[in-house]
């Protein structure tokens, strides 16, 4: 089988399917519109068994009598006709009520009928109230005493330190500070020890030999000696103790 046949068959098909739904739909009429609630003639309940009548372009649509003060009746369409959108008009007995409704299928309302004998009394159209005069500007008064002063309010509480601040930029290096005054002179220092006695020099040569003395010179000449001795031991320190200086 071709694409094409394919596609044909697959037309028909959908055509026999759809075909008896739009019939079907076509064949039921629309749904009626349904209305109910009190009657009322001439201001009083209307009588039990009087007809309430629903009329469409002049002509009666539905029909029905008022039971304990109430009707109830559903406004069905013809078949060849419409009545969608169109106005309703309701009479009870002889007199024609005030309300008035549009047909729409499966539509209704609850709707309670007031109707008098004869003519359907006109709506008055209610009188404006006139429109309040307004006077002329007066002149402005003059300014009134100043009051006295309130009384002060508590104090708020505190608030919150704020955030520290951002450093300051550095600033320019100050000039050099006059010369101080010269101090006082400072306490002697302590006397230092003593220092450690130096070595003996070496002996000196010997001198030469006298000449002999008179008798009892010996003795001087050996004090002489001894003299000498000391004297040469004497220089030596000194000089050792230079030395160390």
């Amino acid at each position: 089988m071709t694409k094409a046949k394919l596609v044909a068959l697959i037309a028909v098909m959908v055509m026999l399917l759809v075909l008896p739904a739009v019939v079907l739909a076509q064949a039921q009429p629309p749904r009626p519109a349904v209305f109910g609630g009190s009657a009322t003639l001439d201001g009083v309940t209307a009588a039990n068994g009087t007809v309430v009548t629903a009329t469409i372009d002049g002509a009666s649509a539905a029909t029905t009598t008022v039971s304990g003060g109430n009707y109830a009746f559903s406004v069905a369409q013809p078949p060849g006709m419409s009545y969608a959108g169109k106005e309703i008009t309701f009479n009870i007995g002889t007199g024609t009520a005030v309300e008035k409704a549009i047909w729409v299928a499966d539509g209704g309302a609850v709707l309670n009928l007031n109707a008098t004998s004869g003519p359907p009394p006109a709506t008055a159209t209610p009188i404006p109230p006139p429109a309040p005069v307004v006077g002329e500007v007066g002149p402005k008064g003059d300014t009134g005493a100043k009051g006295d002063p309130g009384i002060p309010g508590p104090a708020g509480a505190k608030g919150e330190d704020g955030a520290a601040g951002a450093a300051g930029a550095k600033g320019d290096t100050g000039g050099k500070g006059d010369s101080g005054a010269p101090g006082a002179s400072g306490a002697s220092g302590a006397v230092g020890p003593a220092g450690v006695a130096g070595s003996v020099g070496p002996s000196g040569p010997a001198g030469a030999t006298g000449e002999a003395g008179a008798a009892g010179g010996g003795l001087l000449g050996i004090i002489g000696l001894v003299v000498a001795v000391v004297a040469l031991i004497a220089a030596g320190g000194a000089i050792m103790m230079g030395g160390r200086r």
